[in-house]
């Protein structure tokens, strides 16, 4: 998997790209139903195409949350995570957007789309994929609430989501 770094127009946005996979670390809100059309275009010859979006809840009186990295570290870490995928599964394409800086309640934080001649390999790279990301992927994540402002720690079931890999 060969990739090179193309420096975007924000200085904090920056997209990783192969033949195969492509990350996108912004502060930009974006569509993901608008880049799951323009993904499923440029997976030619896959037998199935599986996507996800993340929200931000507003569990506990969340009212935005706050996504902070360092961006070279970031994305190699992230390309790391795409190896191990794709050593698993047999993937076509693989887009990964994952916004930085404050969102509001309801705004998307990360979009995972995978590609494969399978539904199961799409599927269960797709799960692989965003239970490393939430997990190992190194975001700092700060919620706000009306009257508190609080670091997030991976819970322990996000540490049973990446154990679980382990075992198949």
């Amino acid at each position: 998997m060969q990739r090179s770094a193309i420096k975007m127009k924000s200085p904090s946005c920056h997209l990783l790209a192969g033949d195969r996979v492509s990350v996108e670390i912004t502060d930009k809100a974006f569509d993901p139903e608008a880049r799951l059309a323009a993904f499923r275009k440029g997976a030619i010859g896959a037998g199935a195409i599986v996507s996800f979006s993340g929200v931000v809840r507003s569990d506990d009186g969340v009212s935005t949350l706050t996504l902070s990295h360092y961006p070279e570290f970031t994305e190699i870490q992230i390309e790391q995570i795409l190896e191990k995928a794709s050593t698993r599964w047999s993937l076509k394409d693989t887009l990964i957007i994952h916004r930085v800086g404050k969102m509001k309640v309801g705004e998307v934080i990360v979009f995972v789309a995978t590609a494969a001649d399978h539904r199961r390999d799409a599927f269960q790279a797709a799960d692989f994929i965003m239970d490393y990301l939430k997990s190992e992927a190194p975001f700092w994540k700060q919620e706000e609430t009306s009257d508190q402002m609080r670091w997030i720690e991976p819970r322990d079931q996000d540490k049973k989501d990446i154990k679980r890999w382990s075992q198949t």
